[in-house]
């Protein structure tokens, strides 16, 4: 038996007026998807337990069948294991995003102008960290490279009580101000992205994207903070091997500390003009080498939804549906018997422009057997279905052993 996880980050959605009254899942052209879905149980899993913030660490997790309010320790963390970064007992690490904002000569007043500076290429990215790191590293504080916009600080001897450290896609378009931390153990990480401004504004790879019509990567954003976690291996755990897929370090990095096998896809960026078909095979070549199970993580959707852009959320869906599953498919009935699990992490909708805890809409096919099934798969059907599945970790359990 093979077993498959795609995992299309931030799919589900609320309707949308430009759509007719229907979210992106309903309106994309996706027939491989609602082809399994006739086939297949269709449900609501609810994978960001209460009390946790919707955020894609968690509820990745949790669709791996960790319980993140056991094991999740913050989403750096995660994130730094990708990168390479060994964290010791005492270590926190955060999430450094390089952001772009606007050019108010108090820092507060400044606005959230993009999350991700203008999907920044990680060349240009990795440039600004070594500057970074040389300007305002030290024995406490260390500036690790990642992808695009998406770096790590690790804080030597650090703690995790610093008050509000809020995500900066969570406030797109937003004044920054009311979103600093007013704790004083966070004073030096918020006065340290406050000088940050003034050295990233005339730095050379910034002067050379506003040339170019880019927006500039002007102030990191320091959030996420976290310790090491520490995760049951995953083989150990389900009795399978398993393999991941993802373009972006903190799936790569819960595939790590759960002892999986990560691929790396050259070309794979996390938005739409990811290498789509370099995913599909190295998904295929991960089942070829030996994986029982493989998942597959697709960022697109998600990033999208932050933007706002309905256009290409919808597209994004179909090139997942037109580009990796049916690849996945054929490998899967090549070796026999299969089940697929095809979900997103958490919704991110258009309307709001970030997460929400909302159960998540599932499709879970298996090929010896016909489930309830559903016309089409989206947020409407896996509702009328009465199929929910509460704890989000179950999930796991129900596609391995049925």
């Amino acid at each position: 038996m093979k077993y498959a996880v795609l995992l299309c980050d931030g799919m589900a959605d609320y309707p949308v007026e430009a759509l007719g009254g229907r979210t992106p899942m309903e309106a994309a052209n996706k027939p491989n998807m609602d082809a399994l879905a006739k086939e297949a149980e269709v449900g609501l899993c609810q994978t960001v337990a209460e009390g946790l913030k919707p955020g894609s660490d968690v509820a990745n997790l949790s669709v791996m069948g960790y319980d993140p309010t056991v094991c999740y320790t913050g989403r750096s963390p995660l994130e730094a294991a990708s990168i390479g970064v060994e964290l010791s007992d005492t270590d926190v690490a955060l999430r450094c995003n390089l952001v772009t904002l606007s050019d108010e000569e108090n820092y507060a007043d400044k606005t959230m102008v993009d999350y991700c500076a203008g999907d920044i290429s990680t060349e240009e990215a990795n440039e600004i960290i070594r500057s970074v790191q040389e300007a305002f590293g030290s024995e406490l504080y260390h500036f690790y490279s990642g992808v695009s916009y998406r770096h790590c600080l690790v804080v030597k001897n650090g703690t995790t009580d610093l008050g509000s450290m809020t995500p900066p896609h969570d406030i797109s378009g937003r004044v920054i101000g009311e979103y600093l931390s007013r704790s004083e153990n966070a004073a030096d990480l918020i006065d340290m992205m406050r000088r940050s401004y003034a050295f990233l504004k005339e730095h050379p790879v910034n002067k050379a994207r506003v040339a170019a019509g880019k927006r500039p990567a002007n102030s990191i954003w320091l959030w996420g903070e976290g310790k090491r976690p520490a995760l049951e291996n995953f083989e150990a755990k389900n009795g399978v091997k398993a393999g991941v897929v993802s373009a972006v370090d903190l799936i790569k990095g819960i595939g790590l500390l759960a002892g999986m096998q990560v691929a790396e896809v050259p070309g794979a960026t996390g938005y739409i003009d990811t290498n789509f078909e370099g995913k599909a095979a190295a998904a295929a070549s991960l089942l070829r080498s030996g994986c029982d199970l493989v998942y597959v993580h697709v960022e697109a959707p998600d990033e999208c939804g932050h933007r706002g852009e309905c256009a290409n959320k919808v597209r994004a869906i179909e090139l997942i549906d037109e580009k990796i599953l049916p690849v996945l498919l054929e490998e899967l009935r090549a070796d026999g018997d299969f089940r697929i699990l095809i979900l997103p992490d958490h919704p991110t909708p258009l309307s709001t422009r970030t997460h929400a805890g909302d159960p998540v809409p599932f499709l879970l096919f298996d090929s010896r057997k016909a489930g309830a099934g559903a016309e089409v798969f989206c947020e409407r059907t896996a509702k009328e279905s009465g199929l929910f599945i509460p704890h989000g970790p179950d999930i796991m359990s129900r596609l391995i052993r049925g």
